[in-house]
């Protein structure tokens, strides 16, 4: 069996690994309790990860969005 790393299991978390590659993680996550341990984790660890933080805030897009059209003046 092959041997799967903790970035493996990430990117299969983020379903960003080949089907191939898909199968093959999910049958060893069927057979070995430490590779299940490893995939708990790193879900644990993803519960943690607050969505927000991920969105930039609205003066930050409204800021990018004036200087577009500044630009966008100007070239006109």
């Amino acid at each position: 069996m092959k041997s799967f790393t903790p970035e493996d299991i990430l990117l299969y978390l983020y379903k960003e690994t080949s089907p191939e590659h898909t199968a093959a993680i999910e049958k060893a996550l069927s057979e070995d309790w430490s590779l299940q341990e490893t995939l708990r984790t790193l879900q644990e660890s993803m519960e943690g990860i607050v969505v927000d933080t991920v969105s930039p805030r609205q003066e930050a897009v409204e800021n990018v969005l004036n200087y577009a059209k500044e630009v966008m003046a100007e070239t006109a």
